[in-house]
């Protein structure tokens, strides 16, 4: 199928044989057809897309296809997989789902409508494109709406969320375009889906509630390297601010529906949205990631947050008392008690607040106790609670923490590890699992995924590039950089990139590894194009969208692209318009994240190395990823610059490069710029997404 005569080459579209595609399919083959997992990394150009669809096609069954980002799904559902099927000449039905955030609801769009309640003249605009869109629409799917963006405000009013959805009492259900989508999922025999919305299937499945997806005798997990951030997010537990301003909205909007609304009922929302500001406006941040422990002593916090739990309590009484009235009620007062058991699932451990016999009495409720229990056993939970720490109780097991936003602040719990977890899905008989990526082995080593994932029984192959690095690109680290952590560090990485971005005429990536840096490597780049009479478009993340960023990084032809992690993977430029990609730093995840943190001192209580055994292997695999911006065709060439010392004075620096791409490698900035000098715009760039 895939070889120099096969079907492929044979269709008159531009295909190149390729032995390492091949090989990997073979192996996506036999797993599936074994029923077993496998762990497969292939290298940029691999074409590991066709050699897992062509399998899965192959195998028959039901499949499910998940991919990191909705740019890869729509891609496969609109462009890969109709091409495979037509020359593969095989009768299978192909669905695409995604979250049901993406689907117009007819019920909260005519809701919305009759309100009239918006921000601007052009949410109004927007609305009315809605409006006529979900009127003449098959699917509801707002990418398929180009006139409103889809980060446009007006789609959280237009669409249902898994709490507000009315479900089966919906006027509007016979004609949900949700639940259509769900019906062809669940009749289709390849279903492409994402990351998110898999794991949101496997957490209804373990509560019970039903099931988004259907049955499948393969699962194939692309941009694989994702999942255990993904797996974390989903195996623990979140509830914002945010979260219960909308639904005290959504009780308002509703009651306006009812005769007879009380007037204490507004009294209770008013009382529960003051709680919930206050609660974020105890700090005074505007943003960040603090654990459990360090901000149980602010001034202020516990307080403030036992005083919200106490709001949010009579509030749910008045809800439960009211959800006879309304299926819009109903569901209100359901999603009240969800949030409700989320912020006592997060205050479990949090200290008392001495002589607060009430409080004292809804921590020990959220710890599964009578919520009329005596002071003193509240007293106790709450204290016992708080002083475990290193054990090997559910409690120890997890990590509560909080995170900061401008307007926001969420309650967060995860899980120190998926693995146990994830193994539970592996252990389903009759499905095969297969997990793909660029990037997720550390020198041909898959031990650190395998762990995290709970795959240790997984097959594993590895396919590299098959670009000529040696001849399309050089690796240049600059010498006499200062330690990374010395205060004039982004000046001295800025001083090294303007020589470069010089001779390749912009066309240049920026990565770095914090805002902070970027912030001020955008300010210093800024004054120094000034002061050198530098004419060269700069763009800097923050600005615009990401998808808008690349298109005008794109069609320039010579722009400079200042970006942090949301440019380090998921972008394509193929062709002239990137030339030079530049990293600051080598890519250690923050040691005081509150979960890393955690994780550490976890490995590091069971005697392991937690650098070596975990903040090494997460900082190559983002490594892997940002560098591969670089040479994503064979006829690209190009510069990768990696500013940080401590791949050359460091003892584990040499295990860092060598996971790399085998590039030619150089310390002299003048033959970094003398082969950018040569490089001259032959074509246009093409932008795709991985």
């Amino acid at each position: 199928m895939l070889g120099a005569d096969g079907v492929f080459a044979q269709s008159g579209r531009a295909f190149r044989a390729r032995t390492g595609q091949q090989e990997m399919a073979s192996a996506v083959l036999r797993a599936m057809r074994s029923m077993q997992g496998l762990i497969v990394e292939a290298g940029t150009g691999t074409g590991k897309t066709f050699a897992y669809l062509v399998p899965a096609l192959l195998a028959g069954g039901k499949a499910i296809i998940s991919t990191g980002t909705r740019t890869l799904q729509d891609q496969l559902f609109h462009r890969d997989l109709p091409l495979v099927k037509e020359l593969l000449r095989i009768p299978v039905d192909i669905a695409l789902l995604k979250g049901r955030a993406n689907y117009v609801c007819h019920h909260h769009l005519q809701r919305t409508l009759g309100e009239g309640r918006l921000s601007s003249r052009e949410e109004a605009r927007q609305l009315r494109e809605i409006e006529r869109f979900a009127a003449v629409s098959v699917t509801g799917d707002r990418g398929e709406l180009p006139g409103v963006p889809e980060t446009a405000a007006i789609w959280g009013q237009v669409a249902s969320t898994r709490e507000n959805c009315l479900g089966s009492e919906c006027a509007f259900h016979a004609e949900c375009f949700v639940l259509a989508a769900r019906r062809r999922a669940q009749e289709a025999d390849i279903v492409v889906v994402n990351h998110h919305l898999f794991f949101a299937d496997v957490m209804l499945k373990d509560e019970g509630a039903g099931e988004l997806l259907p049955s499948a005798n393969t699962v194939i997990f692309d941009e694989a390297h994702q999942l255990p951030e993904v797996a974390s997010l989903f195996f623990g537990e979140s509830v914002s601010t945010a979260q219960l301003l909308d639904l005290t909205r959504d009780v308002r909007a509703e009651g306006r529906t009812l005769a007879g609304f009380p007037p204490e009922a507004e009294r209770l929302l008013d009382r529960s949205d003051k709680a919930a500001r206050e609660l974020r406006l105890v700090f005074r941040e505007r943003e960040g990631r603090h654990a459990q422990a360090n901000v149980a002593g602010q001034a202020g916090f516990v307080p403030a947050l036992h005083d919200l739990v106490a709001a949010l309590t009579d509030q749910q009484q008045m809800l439960d008392s009211l959800a006879e009235r309304s299926e819009g009620m109903t569901a209100c007062a359901a999603r009240g008690q969800d949030l409700l058991r989320r912020v006592r699932i997060w205050l479990d451990g949090t200290p008392p607040v001495p002589g607060s016999p009430a409080d004292a009495a809804l921590v020990a409720g959220s710890a599964g106790a009578n919520a009329n229990a005596n002071a003193g056993a509240g007293q106790f939970a709450a204290a016992s609670a708080w002083e475990e720490s290193s054990d090997d109780s559910p409690m120890a097991s997890r990590v509560r923490w909080l995170e900061l936003f401008h307007q926001s602040l969420h309650l967060n719990s995860t899980p120190l590890s998926v693995a146990e977890s994830f193994r539970r899905q592996l252990a389903q008989p009759g499905k095969s699992w297969v997990f793909t990526s660029a990037t997720l082995s550390v020198g041909g080593d898959f031990r650190h995924y395998q762990e995290q994932m709970g795959l240790e029984e997984a097959a594993t192959g590895r396919w590299d590039s098959p670009f000529d690095y040696d001849a399309q690109a050089l690796f240049f680290v600059p010498d006499g950089m200062p330690p990374p952590n010395t205060p004039g560090y982004t000046d001295a990485v800025v001083q090294t990139a303007l020589p470069l971005i010089e001779a390749s005429v912009g066309r240049a990536f920026l990565l770095f590894t914090s805002l902070r840096a970027l912030a001020e490597a955008h300010s210093l780049l800024r004054e120094a194009f000034a002061q050198r009479g530098i004419d060269l478009p700069l763009l800097v993340q923050g600005e615009a969208s990401r998808g808008e960023l690349l298109d005008r990084f794109r069609s320039l032809g010579n722009a400079v692209l200042l970006g942090s992690q949301s440019f380090w993977e998921g972008v394509d430029v193929r062709g002239d318009a990137l030339s030079l990609v530049i990293i600051d730093k080598l890519p250690f995840a923050a040691p005081d994240d509150p979960v890393l943190a955690a994780r550490l001192a976890e490995i590091t209580r069971k005697g392991g190395n937690a650098f070596m055994d975990y903040q090494l292997p997460q900082a190559v695999i983002t490594l892997k990823q940002g560098a591969g911006r670089l040479i994503r065709d064979e006829n690209d060439q190009g510069v990768l610059v990696i500013c940080d010392p401590r791949l050359l004075t460091k003892p584990y620096g040499r295990k860092i490069w060598r996971s790399l791409p085998p590039m030619r490698r150089t310390r002299d900035p003048a033959v970094a710029a003398q082969f950018l000098a040569t490089l001259r715009p032959t074509s246009s760039a093409t932008l795709t997404a991985d």
